[in-house]
């Protein structure tokens, strides 16, 4: 469940970041949609970046090391 999670928020900033691409190119930058893209972007990757953060502080996941 926390994985798909984690793969669900990577895809959302993947998405976030070619829909800013998508309007900077049909819109030439006039709009304010490629800063909405982007600034959703950054949240959504803060928001990914808080889920990793408690889920190893909570044993959801671990580190390996390499042997």
């Amino acid at each position: 469940m926390l994985k798909a999670i984690i793969v669900l928020l990577l895809l959302a900033v993947i998405a976030s970041l070619f829909s800013g691409l998508f309007f900077l190119i049909r819109d030439g930058g006039k709009t304010r949609r490629v800063v909405h893209s982007l600034a959703l972007r950054v949240l959504l990757s803060v928001l990914l970046l808080i889920v990793i953060i408690l889920a190893l502080w909570q044993g959801g996941l671990t580190l390996h090391p390499t042997p």
